[in-house]
């Protein structure tokens, strides 16, 4: 059943006029008039509802009864990443929201192949957090993840809501003496932070802020991978041991 993310309040039977993005996306399914869909407004559960009226430019739908259905792990990740080049950070950002990170925290990191500032970073923020309720209207989930502004690595290490935080946190480093295997076989009860770099991984001097704000270095194995597969490996291989699917 088509799935549309709302940015407003949905109450059960209110007649809803839908956002103009949304009713591109109807027309393009083809949908008609009496047809079914879904929608929710990322604060928690879902509405089934009915397309009641469908114009060039207008559409409404009829919400049903709030159904409380969530598709969250039992866990809570911040995925925070080096900014990956072309469109793989795009690709990245898709399939951690699938694999059911909470927060993502995209880091201006030394190696990171493209700088974003200013304007520029927001419209490129904007872009990823349409990616994430993409995501999620693709995926089932129906709590939208937040996209957090930018920020230089090391201001973001010092600050003290993540050096000093009770959340665990956890580096990718081939550098590292720890495998995957040295991870809890249970899902924490407090939320974490995931850190990836770039292209080319963390610079030295990063790697050590970030082991000096708490983060424990782990390895996967001997094999070096990319940067847009190693924070989906991860994530796949805790979503498998900490019961996330």
């Amino acid at each position: 059943m088509p799935r549309f993310f709302i940015d407003a309040p949905l109450h059960a039977g209110a007649l809803l006029d839908l956002p103009e993005p949304v009713v591109r996306h109807v027309q393009v399914l083809r949908l008609k008039t009496g047809d079914a869909l879904t929608l929710f407004d990322g604060t928690g559960g879902e509405h089934p509802a009915v397309l009641t009226t469908l114009e060039k430019r207008h559409a409404t739908a009829q919400l049903g009864e709030h159904d409380p259905r969530e598709a969250e792990p039992p866990y809570r990740i911040t995925l925070a990443q080096g900014i990956a080049g072309g469109d793989k950070m795009d690709w990245l950002i898709e399939k951690a929201i699938e694999l059911g990170v909470t927060e993502i925290q995209p880091l201006a990191t030394e190696r990171s192949v493209i700088r974003l500032e200013g304007e520029r970073a927001a419209k490129r923020v904007a872009h990823w957090q349409s990616l994430v309720q993409a995501a999620c209207e693709q995926c089932g989930r129906n709590r939208v993840p937040r996209v957090l502004p930018i920020r230089p690595i090391g201001a973001w290490l010092s600050d003290r809501d993540v050096a000093k935080s009770d959340k665990w946190r956890v580096l990718l480093s081939p550098r590292a003496d720890s495998g995957f295997d040295s991870l809890p076989l249970e899902a924490p009860s407090q939320p974490g932070v995931l850190l990836f770099g770039p292209e080319g991984g963390l610079a030295p001097q990063e790697e050590a802020l970030a082991r000096q704000a708490g983060f424990t270095a782990i390895r996967l194995g001997e094999r070096i991978l990319r940067t847009e597969t190693a924070g989906i490996a991860v994530l796949a291989a805790l979503a498998a041991r900490w019961g996330g699917w």
